[in-house]
């Protein structure tokens, strides 16, 4: 049977001659030792827990982010109607001022009063 030559030449090139990374780390771990004689079953609570431990911080992450980004896009729009709020009570007090509303109805014929207002009185018996 003829010899598998591309495997001992993959193994004289090294770490550095286009080896990859994940190759050479598990060179350096000796991760097969741990498998020979199957998976490790008693360290499989505390993976799957640091698994579980990882995505909630992920996730949460992820939450706060977006939260966050819905904040920021709330405050410029809090900041803009309150530009227009302000703009617009300034033109309402500004047209609501007598002087104002007088130049606008002038051209319906409708006039000042020169006489001064005054109280009617209703005694109780007349009601």
């Amino acid at each position: 049977m003829a010899e598998n030559k591309f495997k001992d030449a993959m193994e004289k090139k090294g770490p550095g001659t286009g080896a990859s990374i994940f190759s050479t780390l598990e060179k350096r771990l000796r991760l097969e030792n741990y498998f020979e004689e199957g998976f490790p079953v008693q360290y499989l609570p505390k993976i799957l827990f640091a698994m579980v431990l990882s995505l909630l911080y992920i996730g949460n992450t992820h939450y706060a982010e977006k939260t966050t980004r819905a904040i920021d896009r709330l405050q410029t729009e809090v900041e803009d109607l309150r530009a227009d709020y302000t703009t617009l009570k300034a033109d309402m007090m500004f047209a609501s001022k007598q002087s104002e509303v007088a130049r606008r109805v002038k051209p319906l014929g409708l006039t000042e009063s020169l006489q001064p207002p005054f109280k009617i009185v209703v005694n109780t018996d007349e009601y």
